[in-house]
């Protein structure tokens, strides 16, 4: 009989107590499928006093992450603490200079030091999985580094936030605001209490970093991706998009393109037949382009204690079998080096709405400006205005009126100069709205 892989878990939160519960539960299934048991020999948490719906009965409890890490004993460090820093990435450090194996679901830290740990797991000879840290349950990290290997990558994409996702669902089935809808997201549970980290977009970027690396042997940077969130959808957005033929969806895109790698995040307008224009509610979902090969689209549940912990228990079954994967796929010393393409570069199509003045050529000089940048139109829609509005002098006038454009493919630096021309004109009211579009 060999003897089982003795894990030690850092971290007994919502993820941590499940992956205890799924060990003790799945113990024959795992042993089935690694050619192993497992067995979990020492925790820690902030509180052992916490009730928790996993039995720790016979199991060391340990001081500290430190302990647990460092622990003779312990042949698996788990680490489910979270946080870019300490105590999570000495702890993390310490196992593998060790020679252990670590498995985490901490994507902040593997996007800032995940280079360093990889070269860690590379010199002493342990795994380095994560898993969990990007999408939840979906198995997109092994699809990319082991699934696709003999495969080029040109394109990944995707819905790396169920939070963000929940928002646009609700706002644009039920007509809600943005406001209302992340009260809702409060209350559920799908959003902090300060939800700036996942609506401004940077909770996509770490991840969207990470799958970069992977898809195309660049240094993890998150530094490189091109950040913006959803406050600024408004339901008028999502109504033009679904009568355009069109989802709004943020996304985390990485392309391979010919001045390098360019990786943004942004709310996207994908065609409404698309496979990820289906993905809803709190559900993830990534595509990846691959040379040869019809787009290939994973969707599963991004988030949430029992998504997570299955994935980290896939990566608890690979450290038992004796996988030992390169973290991102190549030695780190062959990782490129990563730059942040300029945005004015990017290349695509544009949903523009702007709130145009009553006044006579107003059109014309919009035309104009956008003509002068060489944008093409699609498509061009101007809505009647919903009433009129009492100046203080008493005569009435028109509310601005809202004028939809789609435009052909043209570079992001054109589409500023144009915008920012027509705003010096004082023929447009506030500031326009826009908004990327993603083919398929």
């Amino acid at each position: 009989m060999v003897a089982p892989l003795r894990v030690g878990i850092a971290g007994l939160g919502t993820v941590g107590a499940e992956v205890g519960r799924l060990i003790e539960q799945q113990s024959k299934v795992l042993a089935a499928r690694s050619g192993r048991g497992v067995k979990v020999v020492s925790v820690t948490a902030r509180s052992k006093a916490k009730k928790r719906n996993v039995d720790l009965s016979g199991i060391r409890w340990a001081r500290d992450p430190m302990a647990v890490a460092t622990d003779p004993e312990v042949e698996c460090f788990v680490e489910l603490m979270g946080g870019v820093g300490d105590p999570a990435l000495s702890a993390i450090e310490a196992a593998l200079s060790s020679g252990k194996s670590v498995v985490t679901a901490n994507k902040a830290l593997i996007a800032k030091h995940g280079l360093k740990l990889a070269a860690l797991a590379e010199k002493h000879g342990g795994a380095l999985n994560y898993e969990a840290a990007v999408a939840g349950a979906i198995p997109v990290v092994k699809t990319l580094r082991e699934g696709l290997a003999g495969t080029g990558i040109n394109r990944v994409y995707g819905i790396l936030n169920g939070t963000c996702n929940y928002i646009l669902s609700r706002m644009e089935q039920e007509g809600l605001s943005f406001e209302e809808c992340l009260k809702d997201a409060q209350r559920l549970g799908y959003a902090e209490a300060d939800p700036s980290f996942d609506v401004d977009g940077h909770d996509t970027a770490q991840k969207l970093a990470i799958l970069a690396s992977l898809a195309f042997g660049t240094k993890v940077a998150q530094s490189a991706v091109y950040v913006e969130g959803i406050t600024s959808i408004a339901a008028a957005d999502l109504r033009a998009a679904a009568e355009l033929g069109y989802r709004v969806k943020l996304l985390g895109v990485a392309v391979r393109t010919a001045t390098g790698i360019e990786q943004r995040v942004h709310p996207t307008m994908v065609p409404l037949k698309s496979s990820i224009a289906q993905v809803m509610g709190v559900t993830n979902a990534v595509t990846i382009d691959g040379a040869g090969i019809s787009p290939i689209t994973l969707v599963g549940p991004g988030a949430g204690g029992a998504a997570t912990a299955s994935a980290v228990l896939a990566d608890i079954a690979d450290v038992a079998r004796g996988v030992r994967a390169l973290p991102f796929g190549r030695p780190v010393a062959k990782l490129d080096a990563t730059t942040k393409a300029p945005m004015e570069r990017h290349l695509g199509g544009y949903y523009i709405r702007l709130m145009a003045r009553d006044l006579a050529g107003t059109a014309a000089r919009i035309a104009t400006r956008l003509a002068e940048q060489k944008i093409s139109l699609e498509s061009i829609v101007q809505r009647h205005p919903d009433g009129m509005i009492e100046p203080i002098d008493g005569k009435k006038k028109s509310q601005p009126v809202p004028v939809i454009l789609i435009t052909y493919a043209t570079s992001e630096d054109a589409m500023r100069r144009a915008l920012a021309a027509v705003q010096s004109d004082k023929v447009i009211s506030g500031k326009p709205q826009v908004i990327r579009i993603e083919k398929n």
